[in-house]
């Protein structure tokens, strides 16, 4: 599947976005093998729903306030980094300079959450505040992990190593869970103790970044001040107060579902919600690790000037995500029925759930690098306006849908906001430069994916809903990559087939 999402290796750049986007995939999957083993089928069956949402909150809450921490240095790391780069120097102290500012939006940020916990926690339900204020606090060493994990991952990611911070967090912390959730299962120990743990567990990536950090000789503490001059330090601040806006909001965006049902719902379904929306971001798995690496590549061309590479990783990012993506949704989708096997009784509530946000980060993966490209172009600032308009348009939506439909109307309000913010994203970059990634292609593959799904839909259920499962996916995969490689709709993908007919020794090189 990994050959179905990446680039053509026809210069070096491209090469290196191959070669990272397949290692990236195979952690990617490898961590999301981990996470269904985990959220997918121990956590919903170990802990009540009350008890994972408790996880949920403390997980959201991370996240929003870690990226508020990184007061937008993270994007001064991936879009100026090229200024500073020069090993023998120590990028003229560009390392400390991170940690410096990481130390310090850290603090601020904790110092924040410390004084609005109390209203972070409160609800309707009493029992729900009451069993969240004995966690809240422990949201504080998430965020200083969450900061300084964004900092070097991003360090590593201009040094042109996307894999590392992914392989850290998507595989060992997720393998440190899983030995986390068995010992909790075979032993007394508890609820308490297992978050404390799991606390341990979310800052392990963060670590182990400062540890290959110092291995790697890039940990150094030399200060070169006279480096950064007037225009450069104003350019620096400007680009913090833009990825401020627009990556708060890109956190806030996929985590305020989560806080709006615990505070206007309850405990319990955000554990519904948290469990079941971990099945629908299976779709963009394969984008992660790709729209990484690419952002770096499309920056070096807006700073050339090659408009071509740019409108060729646009139309290859959207093509081939859609490939992946749309089978991967449709699999979800014809599998609903086996999935509820998989999950107590009370989460077939979130149903709708795993397809609604399936489908809402299938038109993600449609829009191609399309963010990317406007993110790092001269005129990125426009994207803060798009997050900041999306923003509001998942709060608004939450707040009229999930009074009357709960946490199915959460997810329909994320497909509604982002089939806007896609939508925008495309009309501005076809309007400024004539930028659009689709083509004959698209429309194939839609076909393709209603030939696979209907298929299967008239497939009488196996008892067994394990072979069910295996049936029915092949089927789906099966039909689903023949005709993709029949009626190449895409380079990539036709090469990928041509591969896989070489390996199997039906079709010559």
């Amino acid at each position: 599947m990994c050959l179905f999402i990446t680039f053509a290796c026809k210069s070096d750049p491209l090469g290196i976005i191959q070669r990272q986007t397949i290692t990236g995939s195979v952690i990617s999957y490898l961590g999301v093998l981990l996470g269904f083993v985990t959220t997918g089928l121990m956590l919903p069956h170990l802990f009540t729903e009350a008890e994972n949402g408790v996880i949920k909150v403390l997980v959201a809450n991370a996240a929003l306030f870690g990226q508020l921490g990184t007061i937008g240095f993270t994007g001064v790391i991936s879009r100026m980094f090229t200024y500073f780069r020069d090993k023998k120097s120590n990028h003229h102290g560009f390392m400390r300079l991170t940690i410096l500012v990481s130390l310090a939006g850290s603090l601020l940020t904790a110092v924040v959450f410390y004084l609005l916990s109390d209203w972070l926690i409160s609800g309707n339900n009493e029992a729900d505040n009451l069993m969240l204020s004995e966690f809240i606090l422990m949201v504080i060493p998430m965020i200083f992990a969450n900061v300084f994990f964004q900092a070097f991952d991003n360090f590593y990611k201009v040094l042109f190593n996307a894999v590392k911070g992914s392989l850290y967090r998507e595989v060992y912390q997720r393998v440190f869970t899983l030995m986390l959730i068995i010992g909790y299962f075979y032993s007394e120990m508890s609820f308490y103790l297992f978050i404390v743990l799991y606390i341990a567990g979310y800052a392990l990536p963060t670590l182990m970044l400062l540890v290959s950090l110092y291995r790697d000789g890039e940990l150094k503490f030399a200060s070169d001040s006279g480096f950064i001059t007037p225009s450069l330090q104003k350019e620096m601040i400007s680009v913090s107060l833009f990825n401020v806006v627009i990556g708060f909001s890109n956190i806030a965006i996929l985590n305020i579902d989560s806080l709006m049902i615990n505070k206007m719902v309850g405990l319990d379904d955000t554990g519904i919600y948290g469990i079941t929306y971990f099945f629908g971001t299976l779709v963009v798995i394969p984008s992660r690790i790709l729209m990484k690496i690419s952002s770096t590549f499309i920056a070096e061309s807006w700073k050339t000037g090659n408009l071509e590479q740019i409108k060729d990783i646009y139309y290859r990012t959207s093509i081939n995500q859609f490939v992946i993506g749309l089978l991967i949704f449709i699999g979800l989708w014809g599998n609903l029925h086996n999935i509820y096997h998989l999950l107590p009784e009370s989460y077939a509530a979130g149903g709708w759930v795993i397809v609604l946000i399936a489908l809402t980060n299938l038109l993600e993966m449609l829009g191609g690098a399309s963010a990317v490209i406007i993110s790092v172009s001269p005129r990125y600032k426009v994207l803060s306006y798009m997050m900041v308009m999306l923003f509001v348009l998942i709060v608004c939506t939450n707040l009229i849908l999930i009074p009357i439909w709960g946490i199915t109307g959460a997810a329909l309000a994320s497909l509604v906001s982002y089939a806007v913010y896609v939508l925008v994203r495309f009309l501005y970059l076809y309007r400024t430069h004539h930028f659009q990634p689709f083509s004959s292609g698209h429309i194939k593959v839609v076909a393709i994916g209603l030939v696979a799904f209907g298929a299967q839909y008239f497939m009488p259920e196996f008892d067994n809903f394990i072979i069910d499962i295996i049936v029915r996916s092949l089927i789906m995969v099966v039909i689903f990559s023949a005709l993709s490689y029949g009626l190449k709709v895409s380079e990539e993908v036709t090469k990928g087939g041509d591969w896989l007919l070489y390996k199997a020794g039906i079709r010559k090189q």
